[in-house]
């Protein structure tokens, strides 16, 4: 037994779709840009500066994972383990 009527042709739509090739939003090329400034104004850059980096800073949220959060104010993004930022600020010792 054939089925017809709108079952037949939601199968057929649904066969027939392909799926679009992925392409930014406009929301991504903001994103990309504000981040770009954030990068250039923070001197975030995604290598240490000596012993210095993100793994080694208060504001880096989860110490041991290679991205984490950093919460200092003027930052507020993901950022690697091995990255760097002007305001880099050492862990209390009693933290």
């Amino acid at each position: 037994m054939t089925s017809t009527g709108p079952a037949r042709d939601y199968r057929r739509r649904v066969a027939d779709y392909e799926i679009p090739e992925p392409e930014p939003k406009e929301i991504d090329e903001k994103l990309s840009i504000e981040l770009r400034h954030l990068a250039a104004n923070a001197v975030l850059i995604g290598k240490p500066s000596g012993d210095e980096k993100c793994e080694n800073c208060r504001y880096y949220l989860e110490p041991h994972a290679e991205l984490s959060y950093c919460w200092h104010p003027k930052l507020r993004i993901l950022v690697g383990d091995n990255w760097w930022c002007q305001w880099w600020d050492a862990i209390p010792e009693d933290a």
